[in-house]
Protein backbone atom coordinates (compact mmCIF):
# COMPACT_ATOMS: atom_id res chain seq x y z
CA UNK A 1 0.00 0.00 0.00
CA UNK A 2 1.64 3.49 -1.47
CA UNK A 3 2.32 5.64 1.65
CA UNK A 4 0.04 8.29 0.29
CA UNK A 5 -2.77 5.82 0.67
CA UNK A 6 -2.22 4.56 3.61
CA UNK A 7 -2.41 7.71 5.01
CA UNK A 8 -6.23 7.91 3.68
CA UNK A 9 -7.27 5.39 5.62
CA UNK A 10 -9.88 5.83 8.30
CA UNK A 11 -8.95 4.27 11.49
CA UNK A 12 -10.91 6.82 13.57
CA UNK A 13 -12.05 4.08 15.40
CA UNK A 14 -8.86 2.88 16.99
CA UNK A 15 -8.20 5.16 20.15
CA UNK A 16 -5.77 4.10 23.06
CA UNK A 17 -8.00 2.71 25.49
CA UNK A 18 -5.62 1.87 28.51
CA UNK A 19 -2.31 3.54 29.03
CA UNK A 20 -1.43 1.15 31.34
CA UNK A 21 -1.78 -2.15 29.19
CA UNK A 22 1.11 -3.51 28.36
CA UNK A 23 1.25 -6.38 25.43
CA UNK A 24 0.12 -8.60 28.04
CA UNK A 25 -1.45 -8.82 31.49
CA UNK A 26 1.50 -8.67 33.74
CA UNK A 27 -0.61 -8.91 36.90
CA UNK A 28 -2.72 -12.11 35.36
CA UNK A 29 0.62 -13.69 34.44
CA UNK A 30 3.08 -12.92 37.39
CA UNK A 31 0.30 -15.00 39.46
CA UNK A 32 0.33 -18.14 37.24
CA UNK A 33 3.77 -18.10 37.37
CA UNK A 34 3.90 -17.42 41.44
CA UNK A 35 2.14 -21.39 41.23
CA UNK A 36 3.69 -22.88 38.05
CA UNK A 37 5.07 -25.74 38.50
CA UNK A 38 6.35 -25.81 34.32
CA UNK A 39 10.02 -26.64 34.41
CA UNK A 40 10.75 -24.43 31.53
CA UNK A 41 9.25 -21.62 32.91
CA UNK A 42 10.76 -22.23 36.06
CA UNK A 43 14.06 -22.47 34.59
CA UNK A 44 13.52 -18.87 32.75
CA UNK A 45 12.72 -17.33 36.06
CA UNK A 46 15.59 -19.16 37.89
CA UNK A 47 18.51 -17.72 35.21
CA UNK A 48 17.09 -14.21 35.15
CA UNK A 49 16.54 -14.20 39.02
CA UNK A 50 20.15 -15.42 39.36
CA UNK A 51 22.04 -13.33 36.74
CA UNK A 52 19.22 -10.52 36.88
CA UNK A 53 21.43 -7.31 36.19
CA UNK A 54 23.11 -5.01 38.48
CA UNK A 55 21.41 -1.49 38.61
CA UNK A 56 24.62 -0.12 39.21
CA UNK A 57 26.69 -1.52 36.46
CA UNK A 58 23.56 -0.27 33.69
CA UNK A 59 23.45 3.12 34.72
CA UNK A 60 27.44 3.45 34.61
CA UNK A 61 26.91 2.58 31.04
CA UNK A 62 27.07 5.58 28.94
CA UNK A 63 24.23 6.34 26.48
CA UNK A 64 24.61 6.93 22.89
CA UNK A 65 24.27 10.34 21.96
CA UNK A 66 26.06 10.19 18.31
CA UNK A 67 26.05 8.08 15.69
CA UNK A 68 27.90 7.60 13.14
CA UNK A 69 27.37 5.11 9.83
CA UNK A 70 26.80 1.11 10.48
CA UNK A 71 27.89 -0.67 7.63
CA UNK A 72 25.04 -3.16 5.94
CA UNK A 73 24.33 -6.61 7.76
CA UNK A 74 24.73 -8.66 4.31
CA UNK A 75 27.84 -6.68 2.28
CA UNK A 76 29.62 -6.47 5.97
CA UNK A 77 28.51 -9.29 8.95
CA UNK A 78 31.53 -8.84 11.28
CA UNK A 79 31.94 -4.87 10.67
CA UNK A 80 28.18 -4.97 11.27
CA UNK A 81 28.16 -6.85 14.58
CA UNK A 82 30.67 -4.54 15.95
CA UNK A 83 28.97 -1.41 14.88
CA UNK A 84 25.60 -2.58 16.58
CA UNK A 85 26.86 -4.39 19.81
CA UNK A 86 26.46 -1.02 22.10
CA UNK A 87 22.94 -0.83 20.60
CA UNK A 88 22.09 -4.69 21.47
CA UNK A 89 23.44 -3.89 24.76
CA UNK A 90 20.82 -1.38 25.20
CA UNK A 91 18.34 -3.96 24.00
CA UNK A 92 19.21 -6.30 26.15
CA UNK A 93 19.35 -4.39 29.31
CA UNK A 94 15.96 -3.14 29.22
CA UNK A 95 14.49 -6.65 27.99
CA UNK A 96 16.35 -8.57 30.92
CA UNK A 97 15.62 -6.16 33.71
CA UNK A 98 11.44 -6.04 32.87
CA UNK A 99 12.09 -9.99 32.74
CA UNK A 100 13.64 -9.71 36.05
CA UNK A 101 10.68 -7.63 37.30
CA UNK A 102 7.86 -10.40 36.05
CA UNK A 103 10.43 -13.51 37.37
CA UNK A 104 11.18 -11.88 40.81
CA UNK A 105 8.00 -9.48 41.26
CA UNK A 106 10.56 -7.26 42.67
CA UNK A 107 9.78 -3.60 42.26
CA UNK A 108 13.87 -2.93 43.08
CA UNK A 109 14.40 -4.19 38.58
CA UNK A 110 10.76 -2.24 37.64
CA UNK A 111 12.94 1.66 39.37
CA UNK A 112 16.15 0.46 37.89
CA UNK A 113 14.73 0.11 34.61
CA UNK A 114 12.93 3.45 35.09
CA UNK A 115 16.49 5.41 36.47
CA UNK A 116 18.12 3.46 33.39
CA UNK A 117 15.74 4.84 30.96
CA UNK A 118 15.95 8.02 32.92
CA UNK A 119 19.43 8.57 32.44
CA UNK A 120 19.35 8.10 28.70
CA UNK A 121 16.43 10.57 28.07
CA UNK A 122 18.04 12.94 30.29
CA UNK A 123 21.35 12.69 27.93
CA UNK A 124 18.60 12.93 24.85
CA UNK A 125 20.13 9.63 23.62
CA UNK A 126 19.51 8.80 20.04
CA UNK A 127 18.13 12.08 18.68
CA UNK A 128 21.09 12.67 16.85
CA UNK A 129 21.17 9.88 14.44
CA UNK A 130 21.24 10.98 10.66
CA UNK A 131 19.31 9.64 8.27
CA UNK A 132 20.98 8.54 4.89
CA UNK A 133 18.26 7.12 2.15
CA UNK A 134 21.58 5.72 0.76
CA UNK A 135 22.70 4.58 4.02
CA UNK A 136 20.02 3.83 6.57
CA UNK A 137 21.38 1.03 8.92
CA UNK A 138 21.82 3.81 11.59
CA UNK A 139 18.28 4.53 11.34
CA UNK A 140 17.02 0.93 10.68
CA UNK A 141 18.71 0.35 14.34
CA UNK A 142 16.96 2.82 15.80
CA UNK A 143 13.81 1.13 15.30
CA UNK A 144 14.81 -1.62 17.94
CA UNK A 145 16.04 0.03 20.71
CA UNK A 146 12.80 2.40 20.72
CA UNK A 147 10.52 -0.80 20.62
CA UNK A 148 12.69 -2.45 23.52
CA UNK A 149 12.29 0.50 25.66
CA UNK A 150 8.90 1.30 25.01
CA UNK A 151 7.99 -2.21 25.24
CA UNK A 152 9.96 -3.10 28.66
CA UNK A 153 8.69 0.05 30.28
CA UNK A 154 4.94 -0.50 29.42
CA UNK A 155 5.81 -3.80 32.11
CA UNK A 156 6.59 -1.96 34.97
CA UNK A 157 5.31 1.54 34.73
CA UNK A 158 2.19 0.57 36.38
CA UNK A 159 4.55 -0.60 39.34
CA UNK A 160 6.32 1.73 40.17
CA UNK A 161 5.20 4.20 42.92
CA UNK A 162 6.49 7.99 43.15
CA UNK A 163 9.31 8.94 40.22
CA UNK A 164 6.95 10.88 38.81
CA UNK A 165 9.23 13.31 37.32
CA UNK A 166 11.55 10.63 35.89
CA UNK A 167 8.46 8.31 34.18
CA UNK A 168 6.95 12.00 32.56
CA UNK A 169 11.33 12.67 31.41
CA UNK A 170 11.47 8.83 29.69
CA UNK A 171 7.74 9.50 28.32
CA UNK A 172 8.95 12.81 26.70
CA UNK A 173 11.85 11.14 24.81
CA UNK A 174 10.11 8.11 23.87
CA UNK A 175 7.38 10.44 22.63
CA UNK A 176 10.18 12.34 20.70
CA UNK A 177 11.97 9.86 19.11
CA UNK A 178 8.89 8.09 18.10
CA UNK A 179 7.38 11.28 16.19
CA UNK A 180 11.38 12.23 14.98
CA UNK A 181 11.96 8.77 13.69
CA UNK A 182 8.80 7.68 11.94
CA UNK A 183 8.85 11.46 10.19
CA UNK A 184 10.86 9.11 7.46
CA UNK A 185 8.78 7.51 5.18
CA UNK A 186 11.89 5.71 4.23
CA UNK A 187 12.23 4.47 0.20
CA UNK A 188 9.64 3.60 -1.68
CA UNK A 189 8.78 0.25 -2.38
CA UNK A 190 11.38 -0.60 0.13
CA UNK A 191 11.45 0.57 4.11
CA UNK A 192 8.73 2.73 3.01
CA UNK A 193 6.03 -0.40 3.69
CA UNK A 194 8.22 -3.62 4.15
CA UNK A 195 9.40 -4.70 7.63
CA UNK A 196 10.94 -1.43 8.77
CA UNK A 197 7.48 -0.15 8.23
CA UNK A 198 6.08 -3.04 10.49
CA UNK A 199 9.40 -2.68 13.34
CA UNK A 200 8.19 1.57 13.22
CA UNK A 201 4.53 0.47 13.62
CA UNK A 202 5.50 -1.74 16.74
CA UNK A 203 7.03 1.21 18.41
CA UNK A 204 4.46 3.92 17.43
CA UNK A 205 1.51 1.54 18.66
CA UNK A 206 3.18 0.98 21.96
CA UNK A 207 4.74 4.67 22.27
CA UNK A 208 1.44 6.03 21.30
CA UNK A 209 -0.28 4.07 24.46
CA UNK A 210 1.92 5.23 27.04
CA UNK A 211 1.64 9.02 26.18
CA UNK A 212 -2.05 8.49 24.71
CA UNK A 213 -1.29 9.81 21.31
CA UNK A 214 -4.09 8.43 19.27
CA UNK A 215 -2.51 9.58 16.15
CA UNK A 216 0.86 7.69 17.06
CA UNK A 217 -1.07 5.06 17.48
CA UNK A 218 -2.94 4.39 14.59
CA UNK A 219 0.46 4.66 12.28
CA UNK A 220 0.66 1.83 14.09
CA UNK A 221 -2.24 0.57 13.36
CA UNK A 222 -2.09 1.24 9.60
CA UNK A 223 0.85 -1.30 9.15
CA UNK A 224 -1.66 -4.08 9.54
CA UNK A 225 -3.98 -2.95 7.22
CA UNK A 226 -1.13 -2.16 4.54
CA UNK A 227 0.05 -5.48 5.25
CA UNK A 228 -3.04 -7.07 4.55
CA UNK A 229 -3.85 -4.68 1.74
CA UNK A 230 -0.62 -5.96 0.05
CA UNK A 231 -1.05 -9.58 0.57
CA UNK A 232 -1.06 -11.80 -2.58
CA UNK A 233 -3.96 -14.42 -3.50
CA UNK A 234 -1.68 -17.12 -1.65
CA UNK A 235 -0.65 -14.93 1.05
CA UNK A 236 2.88 -13.76 0.44
CA UNK A 237 3.87 -10.69 1.81
CA UNK A 238 5.36 -9.56 -1.71
CA UNK A 239 7.71 -6.98 -0.37
CA UNK A 240 9.80 -10.07 1.70
CA UNK A 241 9.49 -12.64 -0.38
CA UNK A 242 11.01 -10.52 -3.12
CA UNK A 243 14.60 -10.99 -1.43
CA UNK A 244 15.35 -14.11 -3.20
CA UNK A 245 17.29 -17.28 -1.54
CA UNK A 246 16.14 -15.15 2.01
CA UNK A 247 12.63 -14.99 0.86
CA UNK A 248 11.39 -17.42 3.72
CA UNK A 249 13.55 -15.85 6.00
CA UNK A 250 11.32 -12.30 5.01
CA UNK A 251 7.96 -14.04 5.32
CA UNK A 252 8.58 -14.80 8.71
CA UNK A 253 10.41 -11.66 9.65
CA UNK A 254 7.62 -9.28 8.77
CA UNK A 255 5.31 -11.55 10.47
CA UNK A 256 6.95 -11.37 13.75
CA UNK A 257 6.72 -8.00 14.22
CA UNK A 258 3.28 -7.58 12.65
CA UNK A 259 1.78 -10.65 14.99
CA UNK A 260 3.84 -8.27 17.95
CA UNK A 261 2.14 -5.41 17.32
CA UNK A 262 -1.20 -7.01 16.57
CA UNK A 263 -1.27 -8.06 20.53
CA UNK A 264 -0.41 -4.43 21.43
CA UNK A 265 -2.84 -3.39 19.75
CA UNK A 266 -5.01 -6.46 20.51
CA UNK A 267 -4.46 -5.09 24.51
CA UNK A 268 -6.45 -2.28 23.55
CA UNK A 269 -9.37 -3.74 23.48
CA UNK A 270 -9.49 -4.35 19.60
CA UNK A 271 -9.93 -7.90 17.95
CA UNK A 272 -7.02 -7.23 15.46
CA UNK A 273 -6.55 -10.54 15.31
CA UNK A 274 -9.50 -11.45 13.09
CA UNK A 275 -9.23 -8.19 11.19
CA UNK A 276 -10.00 -8.84 7.33
CA UNK A 277 -9.39 -6.43 4.94
CA UNK A 278 -9.28 -6.61 1.45
CA UNK A 279 -10.78 -9.73 1.84
CA UNK A 280 -7.13 -10.88 3.47
CA UNK A 281 -6.38 -12.07 7.37
CA UNK A 282 -2.69 -12.34 8.81
CA UNK A 283 -3.96 -16.30 8.84
CA UNK A 284 -3.11 -15.94 5.18
CA UNK A 285 0.06 -14.89 5.53
CA UNK A 286 1.20 -17.32 8.47
CA UNK A 287 -0.60 -20.70 6.25
CA UNK A 288 1.71 -19.65 3.30
CA UNK A 289 4.88 -19.36 5.47
CA UNK A 290 4.54 -22.81 6.70
CA UNK A 291 3.99 -23.47 2.98
CA UNK A 292 6.85 -22.72 1.90
CA UNK A 293 9.11 -24.05 5.03
CA UNK A 294 7.89 -27.28 3.97
CA UNK A 295 8.61 -26.77 0.11
CA UNK A 296 10.22 -24.02 -0.88
CA UNK A 297 8.82 -24.65 -5.22
CA UNK A 298 5.39 -23.12 -3.44
CA UNK A 299 7.69 -19.47 -3.97
CA UNK A 300 6.77 -19.98 -7.56
CA UNK A 301 8.28 -17.34 -9.21
CA UNK A 302 8.66 -15.13 -6.06
CA UNK A 303 12.57 -16.49 -5.10
CA UNK A 304 14.66 -19.40 -6.01
CA UNK A 305 13.84 -22.91 -4.78
CA UNK A 306 17.60 -22.49 -2.88
CA UNK A 307 16.58 -20.50 0.22
CA UNK A 308 18.75 -19.72 3.13
CA UNK A 309 17.39 -21.34 6.35
CA UNK A 310 20.08 -19.97 8.75
CA UNK A 311 17.38 -18.48 10.46
CA UNK A 312 15.76 -21.60 11.46
CA UNK A 313 18.47 -22.25 14.36
CA UNK A 314 17.97 -18.28 15.77
CA UNK A 315 14.60 -18.79 18.27
CA UNK A 316 14.36 -14.81 18.04
CA UNK A 317 12.92 -14.73 15.14
CA UNK A 318 9.51 -17.14 16.43
CA UNK A 319 8.73 -15.13 19.08
CA UNK A 320 5.50 -14.14 17.52
CA UNK A 321 4.49 -18.10 17.53
CA UNK A 322 4.15 -18.40 21.58
CA UNK A 323 1.44 -14.95 20.99
CA UNK A 324 0.06 -16.80 18.10
CA UNK A 325 -0.55 -19.32 19.92
CA UNK A 326 -1.67 -17.93 22.76
CA UNK A 327 -4.65 -16.72 20.62
CA UNK A 328 -5.10 -19.84 18.40
CA UNK A 329 -4.73 -23.68 18.82
CA UNK A 330 -2.68 -23.87 15.46
CA UNK A 331 -0.67 -27.94 15.96
CA UNK A 332 1.66 -26.65 13.09
CA UNK A 333 2.87 -23.66 15.10
CA UNK A 334 2.89 -25.84 18.28
CA UNK A 335 5.18 -28.55 16.29
CA UNK A 336 7.53 -26.01 15.36
CA UNK A 337 7.88 -23.99 18.28
CA UNK A 338 8.48 -26.54 20.89
CA UNK A 339 11.59 -27.27 19.04
CA UNK A 340 13.21 -23.24 19.53
CA UNK A 341 12.18 -22.92 23.03
CA UNK A 342 12.21 -20.85 25.12
CA UNK A 343 11.79 -17.73 23.13
CA UNK A 344 13.87 -14.39 23.81
CA UNK A 345 14.20 -11.41 21.25
CA UNK A 346 16.01 -8.72 22.83
CA UNK A 347 14.10 -6.03 21.33
CA UNK A 348 10.60 -7.69 20.09
CA UNK A 349 9.25 -8.48 23.74
CA UNK A 350 11.95 -9.50 25.29
CA UNK A 351 11.16 -13.04 27.14
CA UNK A 352 8.25 -14.18 25.02
CA UNK A 353 7.52 -17.89 26.55
CA UNK A 354 7.91 -16.96 30.01
CA UNK A 355 5.19 -14.10 29.36
CA UNK A 356 3.13 -15.79 26.71
CA UNK A 357 3.93 -19.54 26.84
CA UNK A 358 0.65 -21.97 27.93
CA UNK A 359 2.15 -23.96 30.83
CA UNK A 360 0.50 -26.64 29.61
CA UNK A 361 2.06 -26.72 26.17
CA UNK A 362 5.49 -27.85 26.55
CA UNK A 363 7.02 -29.12 30.28
CA UNK A 364 10.83 -29.37 28.84
CA UNK A 365 13.21 -28.02 26.28
CA UNK A 366 13.92 -30.05 23.11
CA UNK A 367 17.50 -30.94 24.12
CA UNK A 368 18.30 -33.07 20.84
CA UNK A 369 20.55 -30.26 19.37
CA UNK A 370 20.59 -31.85 16.11
CA UNK A 371 17.25 -33.29 15.60
CA UNK A 372 16.53 -29.64 16.98
CA UNK A 373 18.60 -28.48 13.89
CA UNK A 374 17.13 -30.72 11.18
CA UNK A 375 14.22 -32.99 12.30
CA UNK A 376 11.67 -29.73 12.46
CA UNK A 377 12.08 -28.33 9.16
CA UNK A 378 12.62 -31.58 6.91
CA UNK A 379 12.35 -30.70 3.01
CA UNK A 380 14.08 -27.20 3.36
CA UNK A 381 16.25 -26.01 0.80
CA UNK A 382 19.49 -25.01 1.72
Amino acid sequence: MPRDERKELDLSEYRVTDTDASYFDVEARMELLRNTDNSILLQEMEILTSSAPSCQQQLSYKPITTRGGIPGYYPSPEEWELATEPLFAFEDSVSKLAGAFVASQDTYYAECLVRYLHHWAEEKALTTFVFDSNDPQAWFASESMMFAAAMAYSIVRPYVEDMEEERAEVEKWLHGLALQHSAFPGQPEESCCNNHFYRRALYASMIGILVEDDELFRFGVSAIYSALHDLTENGALPLEVSRGRRATHYQNYGINYLITNMQVIQRQGYDIFELEYEGNTIHEAVDFLFEILDDPAALGDYAPREQYTGFLKDPQYFTWMDIYLSHYDDPRVANFVQRVRPLYNRSAGGFISLYFMDPEAQQHVYLDEKRRRTEAFRGLGN
